[in-house]
């Protein structure tokens, strides 16, 4: 059973950077699907890039051309490297795993969190105007 725990968050100007990990122990992610997720309060969580067990990463269209998802399988790390940040990208960030692989958020349909069954903490991201 994966643990997952997020590190990274931080607070930035508009237009500034931040890189996001995911640490995964008690399994190895090269067998899983990887996704990251934004949430700010009284919406619903949305999941902003997935990356599928052979590398393929794909994302939200709120991200595209910003965000990198990546991950190093030796290393049993997921990034998610953010560039171009807004006040709009504040909010919670979580990663997640899961052995079946949803469709790729470049189908459009996005994902659901019942899409995947581990969890991290999460961590903030503040992006100041």
């Amino acid at each position: 059973r994966p643990q997952l725990m997020e590190s990274g968050g931080g607070s930035v100007q508009t237009g500034g950077s931040l890189r996001l990990s995911c640490a995964v122990s008690g399994a190895s992610i090269a067998y899983y699907a990887m996704s990251w997720w934004h949430e700010v309060p009284l919406e619903e969580r949305e999941g902003v890039a997935l990356i599928e067990p052979d590398g393929s990463p794909s994302y939200a269209d709120s991200v595209k051309g910003r965000f990198t998802i990546s991950k190093d399988n030796s290393k049993n790390t997921l990034y998610l490297e953010m560039t171009g940040l807004k006040p709009e990208d504040t909010g919670m960030y979580y990663c997640a795993a899961d052995l079946d692989t949803p469709p790729s958020l470049d189908e459009g349909v996005g994902m659901a969190q019942a899409d995947f069954s581990f969890w991290g903490q999460g961590t903030q991201v503040t992006v100041s105007p």
